[in-house]
């Protein structure tokens, strides 16, 4: 299969680098202390804003400092984030007008887990607080096609969680699923044209009409 497109927008954890250990550990730790069942949690949280995930859980009132607090908790943790296979070959290859990334963490914590991961920042990334409803809305990967001078139909979207694809696909870009924190099967059927391992499965074409990838 061979995907051409005029830019590729990714998500960053689970899809550029691997933090879902350090991930479900913050989540745990944070549940079990304000008395909230952890599993319950990790059903909801992966690809989504903290803030969506903790107003499912506490009063409104409660919100922002409790989305404060498991921020430090997450930054307290980033030394052990690494990067997913191919991602530092493939975003190094990539024209810095070309690709952009697009996260339910807050900048600050995902520019420091790219930075530990040793990949590069993008000009071009919409954190949690760049936009108004996080996934599975896809305002922040219009917003990143947008910025980038692309319509979000002629896009690429790479991500691994469920709410991420479904942002992706609601935004009318072409999404690529990976399965590097989820099983497989989690991932089929929500509108993903494939799904694959990780990154190694594809191989980069920069052409003057844009990126195209070819999956092995």
């Amino acid at each position: 299969m061979r995907i051409s497109t005029d830019a590729i927008l990714f998500d960053i954890d689970g899809t550029l680098v691997d933090s879902t250990p350090v991930v479900e550990h913050t989540w745990r730790v944070w549940a079990e202390a304000h008395g909230v069942d952890p599993e319950a949690v990790l059903r909801v949280s992966h690809g989504r804003r903290s803030e969506d995930t903790i107003a499912m859980f506490l009063p409104a009132e409660r919100i922002e400092a409790a989305a404060d607090e498991l921020e430090e908790l997450e930054l307290d943790g980033v030394d052990a984030v690494k990067a997913l296979p191919a991602t530092g070959e493939l975003l190094k290859a990539m024209p810095a007008d070309r690709w952009a990334a697009v996260t339910s963490g807050g900048r600050r914590l995902m520019c420091e887990r790219l930075a530990a991961a040793g990949l590069p920042l993008p000009e071009i990334l919409v954190a949690a607080e760049d936009v108004g409803v996080g996934k599975p809305d896809p305002q922040g990967y219009l917003k990143a096609a947008a910025a980038l001078g692309y319509d979000a139909e002629r896009c690429l979207v790479i991500e691994d969680a469920p709410a991420g694809i479904r942002a992706g696909v609601a935004s009318g870009a072409t999404v690529l699923a990976v399965a590097t924190s989820h099983e497989a099967t989690a991932l089929e059927g929500l509108g993903a044209v494939a799904v694959i391992d990780d990154l190694t499965a594809c191989a980069l074409e920069i052409t003057p009409d844009g990126p195209v990838l070819t999956l092995g």
